[in-house]
């Protein structure tokens, strides 16, 4: 997806902050990096890859806990694709360009809201 929105980030400036982009212990970033530098050598320039932290056995039996625990960065990334799939947004993209994407994700965001609103 990053490289068929690649004018996105040739437009966005230097001196802004670079964009995180994270990623789970299944991906590579050097094998990324070197791809996206084949599109656009100036890209890492602009963004930073993050691995989320894996916790260990130890990790878990130290907070009492044991099988499946969430970690806070990611769980976010999960929680925001649960909501944006009941709009049934994740089903297929059909959005063309990045712009569009980002506006239909807003817009499930503001329903969401909304509904919280009405709720209470």
């Amino acid at each position: 997806m990053l490289t068929q929105h690649i004018d996105f980030f040739r437009r966005k400036p230097v001196n802004v902050p670079k964009v995180n982009i994270l990623l789970d212990q299944g991906y590579h970033p050097q094998h990324l990096i070197a791809a996206l530098e084949q599109v656009y050598p100036q890209i890492m320039t602009k963004i930073r890859f993050q691995l989320a932290p894996k916790p260990t056995k130890a990790d878990k039996a130290a907070q009492g806990k044991s099988g499946f625990v969430p970690i806070p960065q990611r769980w976010i990334i999960e929680r925001s694709n649960a909501w944006v799939d009941r709009c049934n947004s994740l089903v297929k993209n059909f959005e063309r360009t990045l712009e569009h994407a980002n506006t239909k994700l807003k817009l499930c965001f503001i329903r969401l809201l909304l509904r919280r609103l009405t709720a209470t």
